[in-house]
């Protein structure tokens, strides 16, 4: 029988919202031993922005361990433009949010982002990439930032509790399912919870809404993206020189990735025919 993918947003949140889920998944794969995890609370979501116009950081699970370290738990099946830069915005914002005005440094707590991909963000056969700042020596300068990335369509050549993880969200049956053999109760529990949510008419509803948005989502980029391709030579050829015409395309081109990757539709489509707002957008960006 095919389950509902636990690779996507909807249903790794349903996951993750079991608190013997989150324990045992952070305790393998931040090598932690479970007896030392007492608490792994659900927080809010939605990251702070001082300024109107500042981004808004949204995190798919945000979890707190007893230490109060925090823990962003994102799950990406498409690649984004700037994926590096998009990680370090929501690592920064999660670090900084509960400083207020006057607060002792003492206050900052240690972050970490574990982001479990379907894409390959590098070209290494390794599947699970630990970063942390250190020396051009290795020597550790602070471990307040740690970076985890799990790759889940590379070749797996081993067997730790990650690689089981991993096994898990790539399932595409339930004979996948039946197949991981581990004695690891959150990862038991996990593939009891897939097989429930496959059986719900209520998640196959939304398994079903949510795969019609992501087509949509691409019929609309696809569309857009013409639009501002076309636009941009446009606005190239009207400038009358192909040095300008190179430019156009190519500032255009830009911005287009840059608002795709952030779900701009709006403005994208209005930057292709107003021009004032195209230019604002441009400075905005500090396109050329």
């Amino acid at each position: 029988m095919n389950i509902i993918s636990p690779k996507y947003d909807f249903s790794a949140k349903e996951l993750f919202s079991i608190e013997m889920i989150r324990k045992y998944f952070i305790s393998d794969v931040l090598d932690i031993p479970v007896e030392q995890i007492h608490s792994v609370r659900l927080s809010n979501t939605f990251l702070w922005k001082r300024y109107r116009r500042q981004k808004q950081g949204i995190l798919d699970v945000l979890v707190e361990l007893n230490d109060d370290t925090k823990i962003n738990i994102e799950l990406q099946v498409v690649p984004y433009a700037h994926w590096v830069k998009r990680i370090l915005f929501y690592l920064s914002k999660m670090f900084t949010e509960d400083l207020k005005v006057g607060d002792n440094y003492s206050r900052l707590k240690r972050c970490v982002s574990i982001s479990i991909l379907d894409f390959n963000l590098k070209e290494s056969e390794k599947y699970h990439t630990i970063y942390r700042l250190r020396d051009d020596e290795g020597n550790e300068f602070s471990d307040i930032f740690e970076v985890h990335i799990i790759e889940l369509r590379k070749k797996l050549n081993g067997n730790t509790k990650v690689d089981d993880w991993i096994r898990l969200f790539n399932a595409k049956t339930e004979e996948e399912l039946d197949m991981i053999q581990t004695n690891n109760p959150g990862l038991l529990e996990a593939i009891h919870e897939v097989k429930t949510m496959s059986l719900s008419k209520r998640m196959r509803l939304r398994y079903e809404a949510h795969l019609k948005e992501i087509r949509d989502k691409n019929a609309r980029e696809d569309y857009v993206r013409e639009e501002g391709r076309q636009e941009g030579w446009q606005e190239g050829r009207q400038e009358g020189r192909e040095e300008g015409r190179e430019e156009g395309v190519g500032s255009m081109a830009r911005l287009t990735e840059i608002l795709l990757s952030e779900s701009r539709y709006d403005d994208l489509k209005r930057a292709s025919t107003d021009k004032k707002y195209r230019q604002r957008l441009f400075e905005e960006y500090r396109i050329k």
